[in-house]
């Protein structure tokens, strides 16, 4: 499946449900409504240029939390994760006796989270939303009594105002300046990050208090703690040395295979779903494989949505703990000062990668859902020219995107591998969660 069709393609998919839908009887479009808002999300997190990795799991999060609050409503297998997740307030309660279309509601509260958490994309992204809000408010609205579907929308909108009135206070609701601090003072000790480009806006570092956001599942802002990285050293026989050395001998025999990894798993901004959005992309693939139920669909989408999230506050509180310089800076400094890596090193701390910690988050959450192992192919980035790749199960795609930043020489050894173990530290909270009555 290739979940990147485009604005105007996700909006005819949208259209062609339509022209079928006067036939189809009783129907549950939920899985429809869910599936097609996710495309709409994917591109506009593609086309937004403030919708960096961490600002994009934060979106993930929140919209899933929405859709899955939305869902859990009105089911008898779900439960609201109020009381569980930190500062949910409780779903409002619905009329007793009435009537709801659970269509309406999800997608009245999917409706409502996209215009809030995307709310600053560009104007072609404001018309797709505004057209897909309209088509599918058409398509929920077929066949149901006006007062049901005014009760359903209704109950759907108060259902995500309350979730989005509790995010604002998280931390992470306002990105000024395309997230870079206007004043920043660089730390001045040989192993401190410093700007890696000419770029002016990139010359503070990204999202510096982003670790300080509240997360979702993680009991205080110390959970998941990482040992310092290797002390830094000049020394050719010192660890720190030799991590470095490593990327470079790496980044000069790379083989066609490590290419092809250091790329399929780069999502950068902008040019992407980000690395989140990757792994959002992967579940609505193996949703569409396997048929599986709204519930178990938004089941995922919530746990993995919380995952990214806290994984990427955990992972920047200890990026900017460690403040540790880029392979970029040490190697030209120290080794090779024509050096040239692979791929683009982003605009903030090294230690430890961000990539490693959410994928990690995520193998363990996606472990603890589909088994192990579970197969899936991974086609994110068919539209963009990438073949579609084939993994045993989730630690393989995870450990996969981890060792990628180190071919793609933005990353030493030990900010991958302890990544990874801390990912998987996030991971165990979001699985203690229950969802399932």
């Amino acid at each position: 499946m290739n979940i990147f069709k485009g604005f105007a393609a996700t909006l005819a998919v949208v259209s062609c449900i339509l022209e079928g839908s006067a036939q189809a009887g009783a129907r549950d479009d939920r899985a429809e409504v869910l599936g097609t808002w996710y495309r709409m999300i994917l591109e506009l997190v593609r086309h937004t240029p403030t919708q960096t990795p961490p600002v994009a799991s934060r979106a993930f999060a929140y919209t899933a939390l929405i859709a899955y609050e939305a869902t859990a409503s009105g089911s008898n297998r779900l439960q609201s994760l109020a009381g569980q997740v930190n500062a949910l307030p409780p779903a409002p309660p619905r009329e007793d006796g009435a009537a709801y279309d659970e269509d309406a509601v999800l997608n009245a509260a999917l409706a409502l989270a996209v215009e809030v958490y995307f709310a600053n994309t560009g104007p072609t992204g404001q018309r797709a939303k505004a057209a897909l809000s309209e088509q599918l408010g058409a398509l929920t609205a077929e066949g149901v009594d006006a007062e049901t579907l005014a009760r359903s929308q209704a109950y759907g909108e108060a259902l995500a105002r309350s979730i989005i009135a509790a995010s604002e206070t998280d931390g992470g609701a306002v990105i000024e300046n395309m997230g870079f601090p206007m004043t920043y003072t660089l730390g001045g000790e040989p192993q401190d990050w410093v700007p890696t480009n000419l770029i002016q806006l990139q010359q503070a570092p990204l999202l510096p208090h982003w670790g300080k956001n509240r997360p979702f599942t993680l009991p205080d802002g110390e959970a998941c703690p990482l040992p310092p990285p290797p002390a830094y050293s000049e020394d050719p026989s010192s660890e720190f040395h030799k991590q470095a050395m490593e990327v470079y001998e790496v980044s000069k025999s790379l083989t066609d295979e490590q290419k092809i990894i250091a790329r399929f798993w780069s999502d950068d901004p902008m040019l992407s779903p980000t690395p989140p959005g990757h792994w959002v992309a992967i579940i609505f693939q193996i949703a569409e494989r396997d048929a599986m139920p709204i519930e178990e669909q938004v089941d995922a989408l919530v746990r993995l949505g919380m995952s990214v999230s806290d994984g990427f506050i955990v992972n920047w509180r200890d990026k900017y703990r460690y403040d540790l310089l880029r392979p970029i800076t040490y190697i030209r400094r120290v080794i090779d000062p024509k050096w040239e890596p692979l791929l683009n090193t982003p605009p903030f701390p090294e230690y430890p990668s961000g990539h490693s910690t959410q994928s990690g988050a995520v193998a363990q959450v996606l472990t603890a859902i589909f088994g192990d192992p579970f197969p899936f192919t991974d086609s994110t980035h068919e539209a963009d020219g990438l073949a579609p790749r084939d993994f045993p199960d989730f630690w393989t795609a995870a450990r996969e995107a981890g060792i990628s930043r180190l071919y793609g020489g933005i990353h030493f050894r030990a900010a991958i591998d302890l990544g990874l173990d801390q990912g998987a530290c996030v991971g165990d909270y979001v699985n203690a969660l229950r969802t399932w009555k």
